[in-house]
């Protein structure tokens, strides 16, 4: 069993298990995740990780980079992202991931935030990057290839738990991202928790965990690859979710584990059926949180195997994930699970008081004991109000609806917190917003989630139009242009006037009310055959 007192950072973790498992499967990346799809992929045992990443270390040191500073990555969801990391986390730097499906102005804002000493890029994204940052004179734009054959001073590798490992920025109530400080104890805790669970997901040497998520996010970046490094696994990572070849790289690859989102769950389910659904020899879960609860006992009776709700969030970590492993799982029923005894947690009303037992109310959660934030995230950069507002009282406020079952199961209900999550992507309505108000074509408007049989979620807007005759072409255009695309609206309906409160603000109910009925009578313009992945 790990203890997180066994290691210092995350390249402590990697270099003693390099030393264990040198000869095992660790990073894989099938051929679809490679520049050249005819290649037979990319492979790396531990001890070509281990080889590999050394060779990089004294590279990054002789930019003079210091424990402390940051390193922008772009290379989506490629395996250089983990090399970088394992690098640069052996010099106390953080890395700050990030996908190139991000507008220009997400892009430049994550990189200027973060005051990166360096952005690291895959050849592919290199002139937009130099474009984009060419005026940010403390962030020099470099590829691998620069790192290559530098002599470096000594090597200073000390560092420590505390340490910061990863900055992710993720969307929050506000418009802007925010970076979420992730240290070396935060991650190695998440692996720790996954490989002490045992019973339905217990790991093995020789698992093979096959995620299709970016590591721009903390589940494929903090949780699959430190649960499989700890254990001697292996990673497989695709570069996306590809529904029609699915279930033949899960059979070439030899997966064990599977990580998803909602959104799979339900796609996979609308593919034909064949006589070779049935994976119960080969796959032993997976872990699939935000499943359509309906989903759940048709997916796990159809493909043979449980598929396991649970629930975190990046700000929260292995500081209380809650995850349904156990029997009963209250298959269908949005269950997450039981909080751990390491966590303490609070159910409450919009005053923060207790609600009465078996009533809905906001998940409130701690750590145990007198370090109460242990293994949460380290707080939000630069933002010490919007931190500390989210552990008022002393407890993290998670905007999450939950109920509890007489047998202490939670269960999932709802969001609070006016974000949108579509397809595993955090949306804040506000975001929305402010794009629309930069259109000539609107003069006010309100955004919300829909609920989408595929998606989860989808972006309503109503807007106040400019003009007697308005075009949703030319604002859903104008979105386009100034949001990642699936932060476009999916519908868009025109109204007169907005319903506000007493203060005059946005009612937020009252427009979800108004949005659920709209769509129902299909009183609104669909926009969703319009939002796609822009070509690479």
């Amino acid at each position: 069993m790990n203890n997180i007192c066994d290691y210092s950072s995350v390249y402590d973790a990697f270099k003693q298990c390099s030393k264990r498992f040198r000869d095992n499967a660790f990073l894989r990346a099938p051929p679809e995740n490679t520049a050249d799809s005819s290649t037979k992929g990319v492979f790396y045992t531990y001890g070509e990780t281990s080889a590999r990443v050394n060779e990089m270390i004294p590279n990054y040191a002789a930019r003079g980079l210091r424990r402390g500073e940051r390193v922008a990555l772009l290379f989506d969801s490629g395996l250089e992202v983990y090399l970088h990391l394992l690098a640069l986390n052996a010099l106390g730097v953080s890395i700050v991931p990030l996908h190139s499906l991000g507008t220009d102005a997400d892009l430049r804002y994550m990189t200027e935030h973060s005051n990166c000493r360096l952005m690291v890029s895959a050849p592919e994204h290199r002139a937009r990057l130099e474009s984009l940052l060419a005026d940010l004179g403390d962030c020099e734009v470099i590829g691998e290839s620069d790192l290559e054959g530098s002599n470096s001073p000594q090597l200073d590798l000390q560092t420590d738990l505390a340490t910061e490992a990863a900055l992710v920025y993720t969307s929050g109530t506000t418009g802007k991202p925010k970076g979420c400080m992730l240290s070396n104890e935060y991650f190695l805790a998440i692996g720790i928790w996954y490989n002490n669970l045992g019973g339905i997901c217990k790991l093995d040497v020789d698992d093979r965990l096959l995620t299709p998520l970016p590591p721009n996010h903390m589940n494929a970046l903090c949780t699959s690859f430190t649960a499989m490094m700890l254990c001697g696994g292996c990673v497989v990572q695709l570069d996306r979710f590809h529904p029609n070849t699915w279930w033949q790289t899960v059979r070439e690859e030899k997966a064990t584990i599977i990580h998803s989102l909602g959104v799979m769950i339900a796609i996979l389910l609308t593919l034909p059926q064949d006589g070779a659904d049935n994976f119960s020899g080969q796959i032993k879960f997976c872990f699939g949180p935000g499943s359509d609860p309906h989903h759940q006992a048709i997916f796990e009776k159809r493909f043979g195997f449980p598929l396991i709700e649970a629930w975190a969030m990046t700000e929260t970590g292995a500081g209380s994930m809650t995850i349904a492993y156990k029997e009963p799982r209250h298959v269908g029923k949005r269950c997450i699970g039981k909080a751990a005894e390491s966590t303490e947690y609070r159910i409450v009303d919009e005053q923060d008081a207790d609600v009465a037992p078996g009533e809905s109310g906001e998940l409130l959660v701690r750590a145990k004991g007198d370090q109460p934030r242990r293994n949460f995230f380290s707080g939000y950069y630069k933002d010490v109000a919007a931190t500390e507002e989210g552990w008022r009282g002393g407890w993290w406020h998670t905007g999450d609806v939950v109920r509890e079952g007489s047998d202490g199961s939670l269960f999932f209900v709802d969001r609070s917190k006016n974000v949108i999550r579509r397809s595993g992507e955090n949306i804040a309505a506000v975001e929305v917003e402010a794009a629309l108000l930069q259109s000539p074509h609107v003069n006010n408007c309100a955004v919300c989630a829909v609920p989408d049989d595929i998606r989860g979620d989808e972006v309503f807007a109503f807007v106040i139009p400019n003009s007697a005759a308005p075009e949703a072409a030319k604002i859903f255009q104008h979105c386009v242009e100034h949001l990642t695309y699936f932060k476009t609206p999916g519908y868009i309906a025109f109204v007169d006037t907005l319903p506000l409160t007493a203060s005059q603000k946005v009612s937020r109910g009252e427009v979800k009310k108004m949005a659920a009925e709209r769509l129902a009578n299909h009183d609104c313009i669909d926009l969703r055959k319009l939002k796609k992945r822009k070509a690479r």
